[in-house]
């Protein structure tokens, strides 16, 4: 077969192109780390390596939101320690203001810093998330979500919680009204009471359920009489008379009312009633607060209101605390499936990086050998076109 010069001409500077253009992406390859520099490259690989990349993209998306949901369940549950840390200082105030030496002045002195505990709640219970909402704001208020209106504080923004929509559902805010309004009155059955208008010592503790199968739900007052000399009481239920009437009265002495039982201590005075009334969730630190502050601000008020306003704003305080204290226990709950939920993404990132980079990355050790055997390629492919350009008859002639 006869082969013309030319086209041996052709034929090595093709080569020449060819092996110039291997080196060339070998070299693009080397220096991103990359396999795959465009689809063509390899169409399989680059679709592997775009379905790992958009999977990161979903998860740093989930992670965002991971992280905006855990800052707000840890700043909501810092203000709730702190919320526990102010009624702890609170119940210890009202203890101090129940001492029976203590003067008008005295007592109003502690009511004063039990304004200022009632306060500082009030401040944690409106408390900024740093992005211009509310930690305690429901779903999702622009406004301070409780309001100190003359009947006390009430709510201003929806109860509930905001979520973060991501495959999981984390919370973006708190129920601040389940928090701060929603605890159970009394002692979580039945609420025990002085009547304002009582005029003797007598005071009446937060009781306590000895039969739970006998209580009816119904709405009790114990009647004392002193009249006689001996001190007697009789139960109203609803207000209708019962079968416990002029029953004599030893003070310290249970009294056992269809399956509760409660102590008055003190001297009732004639005609003095104390009410017995079932638990609703609607108890307040503020409205707890401010039943004590009112007694220990009045300098009129006997031995008995105040022993009854200090008893009942500890059984009041102590009911809030162990409130917040379940929802600051919710909260630790919440962090902790957050970072669980943070785990699991942290995974799956890893595991789509590891994807993406067994799709496309370069195996650089293989890469560098294949380009130093394509340099000796093209050196070899250069001499050898040395050689054919100067094979010409005027070499010959020369």
């Amino acid at each position: 077969m006869r082969v013309s010069t030319a086209n041996r001409y052709d034929d090595a500077v093709d080569s020449l192109q060819r092996r110039q253009r291997d080196m060339a992406e070998a070299q693009v390859s080397m220096t991103n780390g990359k396999r795959i520099n465009k689809p063509s490259d390899d169409p399989t690989g680059a679709a592997r390596a775009e379905r790992a990349y958009i999977a990161q993209q979903r998860i740093e998306s989930a992670q965002r939101s991971v992280d905006a949901s855990r800052n707000a369940m840890a700043l909501a549950e810092s203000a709730l320690g702190q919320a526990g840390d102010v009624l702890q200082t609170a119940r210890e105030t009202l203890v101090a203001a129940g001492n029976g030496s203590y003067s008008p002045g005295e007592r109003s002195a502690q009511a004063s810093k039990l304004s200022q505990l009632r306060d500082q709640l009030l401040g944690l219970a409106n408390q900024g998330n740093g992005a211009g909402g509310y930690l305690f704001g429901g779903q999702g208020a622009t406004a301070v979500p409780f309001l100190d209106t003359p009947g006390g504080v009430t709510a201003a923004a929806t109860g509930g919680q905001t979520q973060l929509s991501t495959t999981e559902q984390m919370p973006g805010t708190v129920d601040g009204q389940a928090i701060w309004l929603s605890a159970r009155s009394g002692n979580g059955v039945f609420v025990s009471a002085g009547a304002a208008g009582n005029t003797g010592t007598g005071w009446i503790d937060a009781g306590s359920v000895t039969n739970p199968a006998a209580i009816t739900g119904d709405s009790y007052q114990i009647v004392f009489d002193t009249s006689a000399g001996s001190p007697s009481y009789s139960v109203l239920r609803n207000g209708q008379p019962t079968a416990q009437a002029g029953v004599a009265y030893t003070a310290g002495a249970a009294i056992t009312v269809d399956g509760m039982s409660v102590h008055v201590k003190g001297q009732p005075g004639n005609g003095d009633s104390f009410s017995l009334a079932p638990s609703t969730p609607d108890l307040d630190p503020f409205e707890a607060l401010d039943k004590a502050i009112a007694v220990l601000k009045d300098p009129n008020a006997n031995a008995g209101q105040v022993a009854q306003a200090v008893n009942s704003g500890l059984r009041d305080v102590d009911a809030v605390m162990g409130h917040m204290q379940a929802a600051r226990a919710d909260t630790g709950s919440a962090l902790t499936r957050l970072d669980a939920i943070d785990g699991r993404n942290q995974d799956r990132a890893l595991w789509a990086k590891s994807v993406q980079s067994d799709a496309e990355d370069l195996d650089m050790v293989k890469a560098i050998s294949t380009f130093q055997n394509q340099q000796t390629g093209y050196q070899a492919a250069l001499q050898s076109y040395a050689m054919v350009q100067r094979m010409s008859l005027f070499d010959y002639v020369k």
